[in-house]
């Protein structure tokens, strides 16, 4: 089946402006994302003590805990060096990110970087500020729970997923 010239495929949404354009794009996600994330952790801490819960629905509770770890509290129990190797790895992974948005070829995958920038760097915030990554979002049903998570982690596992789908997508 061939291309028709009366109806032509639209153009890919190939981000406008110099490479400089396209990191400030990502910049602007992150710093969102940062604030936002910086702001909900506040809010718990002001409003719920550490070790406490607040139970919202039968299956949600929001709750105030401290992550040394990662996720699924990965490496929690380790003797401290984990702090520095996370916040070193967010440090990494959102430099290299920046850099790859200069020559990213559409606004979902610059979207992606900057969510996921903005996550990494939310929770390498709470690593300089406290030691440990700020939990507070708790779903569960009877014993079973998910472990708690933040704004920053939705972030960037929204921001993979939307990386995920833009290289299918490519493929």
């Amino acid at each position: 089946m061939g291309i028709n010239p009366a109806f032509p495929e639209p153009a890919p949404s190939v981000p406008s402006g110099t490479a400089a354009t396209r990191r400030l794009r990502v910049v602007g996600i992150a710093a969102l994302v940062f604030a936002l994330d910086q702001l909900s952790k506040w809010i718990i801490a002001a409003t719920i003590p550490t070790g406490e819960a607040l139970v919202v629905t039968p299956f949600f509770q929001l709750v105030s805990v401290y992550n040394p770890g990662a996720a699924f509290s990965f490496l929690a129990g380790a003797a401290g060096w984990q702090r520095w190797f996370f916040l070193a790895i967010a440090l990494a992974v959102s430099l290299w990110l920046l850099w790859e948005a200069g020559t990213a070829t559409r606004k979902t995958l610059l979207t992606a970087y900057g969510m996921i920038v903005g996550g990494a760097l939310g929770n390498a915030w709470d690593r300089v500020a406290h030691g440990a990554v700020h939990d507070f979002l708790l779903f569960h049903y009877r014993a079973w729970h998910w472990p708690a998570f933040n704004l920053a982690d939705s972030a960037i596992t929204l921001g993979v997923a939307l990386l995920l789908w833009h290289l299918r997508k490519d493929r």
